[in-house]
């Protein structure tokens, strides 16, 4: 089976190099839309394909089936600028799309992070699992911020994980909770959910106690506690933007 891997950039020149290569020596063709980077990105990416688009951003889901679009194959595999797949995951998936013998439509993939010096194995970023290989006639991203792939008919599940390494530092995170945070508030207003002030006030620690404890975040140490401390943060500070729409004061 011939597999475009598709991909989607903005300022990523710290990771993106990575995960090109690990999808260089099989996929089919890689392509990559890129809202227009302001850093090395773009000279980087043009060293692996040819298939190099810019275009204005107008969401993650438009952005993410645009993409997919201008794949030449019929089976893709999406992957993040900070993902890497690994060696052991691309041998799974010439092999179940060999021996899977067009079975399924799409496969589910497992991701493992890691984070400040360690791979996080507990609480809010486990487990981690998405459609990510999927026919591009049966399937597309749907959703708002959080845009994942549906899929029409079977799916099957891949064994092998493919690697994130999202944040540089604990600084480089809070501004990615700043920017999705603002995201997010937008696509509540917009969907017509209002602000409570119990949001602001219960959510976070309830948010904090499943994490930390529940899910068992304690067990990896001062990374699992910071997990859980900006996942807190994350959730205030969303709600307290949605606030800040609806009495206009934004801007």
């Amino acid at each position: 089976m011939k597999i475009s891997a598709c991909m989607i950039t903005f300022n990523n020149a710290r990771t993106v190099e990575r995960a090109l290569a690990s999808v260089k020596p099989w996929a089919d063709e890689i392509v990559v839309v890129d809202s227009y980077s302001t850093d090395e990105t773009p000279s980087i990416v043009r060293r692996y394909t040819e298939n190099f688009e810019q275009r204005a951003w107008p969401g993650f889901r438009d952005q993410y089936n645009y993409c997919i679009s201008k794949a030449r194959n019929e089976w893709v595999i999406f992957i993040d600028a900070d993902e890497v797949i690994s060696r052991e995951l691309a041998q799974e998936i010439m092999a179940r799309l060999d021996g899977d013998a067009g079975s399924y439509h799409g496969y589910i993939a497992h991701r493992r992070t890691f984070y400040l010096g360690r791979w996080i194995m507990h609480g809010g970023w486990v487990p981690d699992c998405e459609i990510r290989l999927f026919k591009k006639s049966a399937g597309a991203f749907e959703g708002g911020l959080h845009a994942n792939v549906k899929v029409r008919g079977p799916v099957g599940e891949l064994k092998a994980f493919y690697q994130h390494f999202n944040y540089r530092d604990i600084a480089d995170q809070i501004d990615t909770i700043n920017r999705y945070s603002a995201t997010a508030a937008q696509d509540m207003f917009s969907e017509g959910r209002r602000f409570h002030f119990h949001d602001l006030i219960l959510r976070p620690p309830i948010r904090f106690i499943k994490e930390y404890f529940f899910k068992r975040g304690c067990l990896d140490g001062m990374p699992g506690l910071v997990i859980a401390c900006s996942t807190m943060y994350y959730v205030f500070i969303k709600y307290a933007k949605l606030w800040e729409l609806e009495k206009g004061l934004k801007g």
